[in-house]
């Protein structure tokens, strides 16, 4: 079947040859009478596709392995990224296209980027044909006479099927995913979890970006309605509120995930939303809630009534990381063109569960850096007996599994846009005040959007400020609509011993993590260092 695809751009053309039937950039009903007909999943309310992915229910980090050559020596952060040998990948290719003959493939051409001067072209070829359907809601989708002359720059290759060999492929279980930055490709293989496909192109992104001067980042971006110019965005780590706060429904959503931010402004790499599920509720999210009924929604490893399909939002027996995927235009308020002017807001977000953080601070461009590089939040602790304190998280750039550079790279990058463009960066604690988790309670939303709305009205930042004595930024002293003591937290403290007591914890946590960076950042991010 050659059908949507470039007649000189086929697999054969490629050197991937017998194989079974190819289906090349079906639209979305024929993936699914595919997948169907392959018994990959059950058909659920409105047409969704509820699929479970067996072993693994989410990435698999530590089998991400790069192909190390004279090209990448000195680019890649090889601290965070596994290596693999030219010899092992040949092998490892060589094995994996022997096991492919004679099978049945889905292909889809997309773009990674919604700028056309920044995009990657990626051709993603995959033996599940819900992961083409998953693949084609997460990038942007070509017309068809884009699709004629279509000519894949890297190609992605996903055969869950096939079991990798530690011994004889160089990798570390019978999971891989090998990235060759010099053959422009990637091999997936040993897990159906969807999710390595998207990561894959961020990655991707995340190499060949900063060398154009383009900073890829793991945010979430809006813009003021009909002002494309008046954008911001949101960085955090799961469970700090990124996806919520940033879908407020007086603003205009261009993603929820992943941007690039170019001298041009700020651009969507995706056409889709990947929104956790747990607890989803529709009051609180309805728009959310209501994808997972739409036509050709992915839902991933999601318990549901055999009988009458119903989805449980609350069952986490087969993983917390449950998961609905989507295309953008399923929200009302996303933007069409996934295009924002430079921001001038940036946003860091963070839950703080050990209670001492504010609900906002203002940052330098320097002290922007800073806390891009620590990438800060907290999990709650378990429910195991003995078990008090919030572990914390640290987590480079908010998002260091996908970083194939080292952090500083995207951390100059950042602070350079910031200073350029002159945008305003807050640190937004949206964890635990009056104390930690468990004696402390939950930062308000209400406060949270009364505060962000000021921020991005340029209200905040006429208004008066203190120097946190701990942190070293700026906070507010005042905000419509938000309580005054609230944002000071030791007030929120009735023992203020025990405040500065979890705030020098938090500290010397902030220092000790920071000490890797120290060698390779400039005097003026060292001088706002905390501890």
């Amino acid at each position: 079947m050659t059908h949507r695809v470039n007649p000189e751009q086929t697999l054969e053309a490629q050197g991937i040859t017998g194989l079974g039937r190819v289906y090349y950039n079906l639209l979305e009903p024929a993936i699914i009478q595919q997948a169907i007909v392959r018994k990959e999943g059950t058909l659920g309310h409105g047409g969704s596709f509820l699929v479970t992915t067996g072993k693994f229910t989410g990435r698999s980090p530590k089998d991400k392995h790069v192909v190390r050559s004279a090209s990448t020596e000195g680019t890649v952060w090889w601290n965070n990224n596994a290596p693999m040998t030219p010899a092992a990948y040949a092998t490892l290719k060589s094995d994996m296209l022997a096991h492919m003959k004679g099978r049945d493939y889905f292909v889809q051409d997309l773009f990674g980027g919604a700028d056309p001067a920044h995009r990657l072209d990626v051709r993603v070829v995959t033996e599940l044909a819900w992961h083409s359907l998953f693949i084609r809601h997460m990038l942007r989708r070509p017309d068809a006479q884009q699709l004629a002359k279509f000519v894949p720059e890297y190609t992605i290759i996903n055969c869950p099927s096939f079991k990798a060999d530690p011994a004889r492929h160089g990798c570390r279980s019978d999971v891989v995913i090998a990235m060759n930055l010099d053959a422009k490709e990637i091999l997936i293989a040993g897990t159906e979890y969807a999710g390595e496909n998207k990561k894959s192109v961020f990655t991707l992104l995340n190499y060949i970006l900063p060398e154009k001067g383009v900073m890829p980042m793991h945010c979430s971006a809006n813009h003021a309605p009909g002002k494309p110019t008046e954008s911001a965005i949101f960085f955090g780590l799961s469970g700090t509120g990124k996806t919520t706060l940033s879908a407020a429904p007086d603003r205009i959503l261009i993603g929820d995930d992943e941007h690039g931010w170019s001298d041009r402004g700020i651009f969507n790499f995706e056409g889709g939303c990947y929104a956790k599920t747990i607890n989803l509720s529709p009051d609180a999210e309805p728009e959310i809630f209501a994808t997972t009924s739409k036509f050709g929604t992915v839902i991933e490893n999601m318990v549901f009534d055999p009988d009458t399909l119903d989805l449980d939002f609350d069952d986490d027996s087969i993983t917390a990381n449950m998961r609905a995927a989507y295309p953008l235009d399923y929200i009302s308020n996303a933007s069409p063109s996934a295009l924002g002017g430079n921001p001038g807001n940036v946003i860091m977000l963070t839950c703080d569960a050990f209670g001492v953080l504010p609900p906002i601070a203002r940052l330098t461009p320097a002290q922007a850096m800073y806390h891009f590089l620590s990438g800060f939040t907290s999990k709650v602790a378990g429910t195991e007996r003995g078990v008090t304190e919030p572990e914390p998280t640290f987590s480079t750039c908010f998002g260091a599994p996908f970083m194939p550079r080292r952090p500083e790279v995207y951390g100059n990058l950042l602070r350079d846009k910031i200073a350029k463009h002159g945008s305003d960066c807050w640190l937004v604690n949206t964890g635990w005040t009056g104390g930690a988790h468990g004696t402390g309670s939950r930062m308000p939303i209400k406060a949270t959007r009364a505060l962000l709305t000021a921020a991005l009205s340029g209200s905040l930042s006429r208004g008066e400020f203190r120097s946190d004595p701990n942190f070293g930024f700026d906070v507010p002293v005042h905000c419509e609509g938000v309580a005054d003591l609230l944002l000071d937290p030791r007030r929120t403290w009735a023992d203020k011993d025990a405040y500065d007591a979890q705030a020098q914890k938090l500290v010397d946590m902030f220092a000790a993590n920071f000490e890797k960076y120290v060698d390779h950042i400039d005097e003026d991010v060292k001088a706002c260092a905390i501890g």
